[in-house]
């Protein structure tokens, strides 16, 4: 006899919770602290401490002055760096593929919710090979990484989800889950510290190959 699933929809976070990236967005925002003379991060500690959202206030706890230069600028030059390398600089975390595999299998919807811009999303994900695990891939129509909410309550009204859970590694995340009415799990090895998602109060994972006992 099959086993009734607990959840009929998983919505991953990309970003930090499938796509190992943490190293190279320090190398990136080092790069422009660098070039303007600001302190550097030193260390993925230094990065989690600085890192949140809206991610105008992260440049802003990084050091970038926003008196003397514009966000959007800033945004469009930190994007233009990230994605000038493929994934030379960031891989899936080693055991994301075969996560989204068995729960292919197990007849569960995939769907990644990312605050990403759409088109650099979707480009991503091509290089793994992985786009056939999920229902849709939901991205923002810019690069300014606001939020995400409006586009899962968009889908979740669209596709009549009512027994969803969703996958992430930052607050953000936990604040898009308590907006979109899910339940949520984390992560801490992407782009907080597990100090700063114990605050949610939610179940915090070890690996992302421990969502298979959760799920």
């Amino acid at each position: 006899m099959k086993t009734k699933q607990k959840y009929s929809h998983i919505i991953w976070d990309w970003n930090g919770t499938l796509l190992n990236d943490v190293q190279w967005c320090i190398e990136v925002i080092n790069t422009m602290l660098a070039k303007r003379g600001i302190q550097t991060l030193q260390n993925v500690s230094d990065y989690h401490n600085a890192f949140c959202f809206p991610i105008i206030q992260y440049y802003i706890n990084a050091g970038f002055d926003f008196s003397t230069e514009n966000f959007e600028d800033v945004a469009k030059e930190y994007i233009t760096l990230y994605h000038s390398s493929k994934n030379s600089n960031y891989n899936l975390y080693s055991n994301a593929k075969p996560v989204l595999s068995a729960i292919n299998r197990r007849g569960i919807t995939q769907i990644i919710l990312s605050a990403s811009e759409l088109n650099n999303l979707l480009s991503q994900v091509a290089e793994f090979n992985i786009a056939g695990y999920f229902d849709e891939m939901l991205g923002l129509s810019n690069i300014y990484a606001k939020s995400k909410i409006n586009i899962g309550l968009d889908y979740i009204s669209r596709k009549e989800v009512s027994n969803a859970i969703l996958i992430g590694d930052t607050t953000h995340d936990y604040e898009v889950a308590k907006s979109l009415g899910t339940d949520c799990i984390l992560i801490p090895s992407g782009h907080q510290s597990r100090e700063a998602l114990q605050s949610c109060n939610v179940p915090l994972l070890n690996d992302i190959s421990h969502v298979l006992d959760y799920i």
